[in-house]
């Protein structure tokens, strides 16, 4: 069995004097683990870095087999990240909820969206509001998606400024003023275009609230997990660089 894919360093474990067990989210082939000789070496330690990027080929007798790894390495921004402690957090964190999704289960998309979060997680200004989505995108794999795009009550597409805690779908203005205290608001930037997308510390308060409420409810609470520590410290940064 071989296969070759880019892939997303999550983190690494010590194998025996100088290998590690390398975990990897893939492209094409989910989270991967595989064993990389000579992981802990002067050449490969810097490469082996979490956030970074390498391109991967896996080989194993049997395709349940662990297999191994070589790698070389792509986009290696871990050097970059590492000046920056809101960048520090968001890959833990990051690397926290990807391994939440089952081993060897194939998510391109939601690898695609993680690569454009770590391009861009030393940034304070982009950072926090891709996060969010990131996190939506987490929800959305693991099959809790939200439907954020026309109000359940109704149907328009226009006033939403609610989510129900119930559905996890939008409520426009008019059919969520009964019931506005019992409703999660709905951020702005969350309503439009990445790309038009500016956050204020408001809405940004408001959309970490939103994922963490549906995370706990869906993920960690059935797991009897909570979420990441670093989590926490990567929201308390986020919401001071808009201060």
């Amino acid at each position: 069995m071989q296969w070759s894919d880019d892939g997303i360093v999550l983190g690494c474990r010590k194998h025996g004097e100088s290998s590690v067990i390398l975990e990897l989210m893939t492209r094409d082939h989910g989270r991967h683990l595989g064993l990389a000789h000579g992981g802990r070496s002067r050449r490969l330690q810097p490469v082996l870095q979490p956030g970074n990027t390498v391109h991967a080929v896996w080989r194993a007798r049997l395709d349940e087999h662990l297999g191994t790894y070589a790698v070389e390495g792509g986009d290696l921004r871990s050097a970059r990240l590492i000046g920056s402690p809101l960048a520090l957090y968001g890959v833990a964190t990051m690397a926290a909820l990807l391994r939440l999704l089952p081993e060897r289960d194939p998510h391109p998309g939601l690898f695609e969206t993680a690569t454009v979060l770590l391009s861009h997680l030393d940034e304070p200004a982009v950072a926090p509001g891709l996060f969010v989505r990131f996190e939506l995108a987490m929800l959305a794999e693991l099959g809790f998606g939200l439907d954020l795009a026309r109000c359940a009550a109704t149907g328009v597409t226009r006033d939403l400024i609610y989510v129900s805690p119930k559905s996890g779908r939008a409520v426009s203005a008019e059919a969520g003023e009964p019931y506005k205290d019992k409703l999660l608001p709905l951020p702005g930037f969350l309503r439009r275009e990445p790309a038009a997308s500016d956050p204020s510390r408001e809405n940004l308060k408001a959309g970490f609230a939103l994922t963490d409420y549906f995370l706990n409810l869906h993920v960690f609470g059935p797991r009897g997990m909570p979420p990441a520590e670093e989590r926490a410290r990567f929201v308390a940064l986020s919401l001071r660089a808009e201060d």
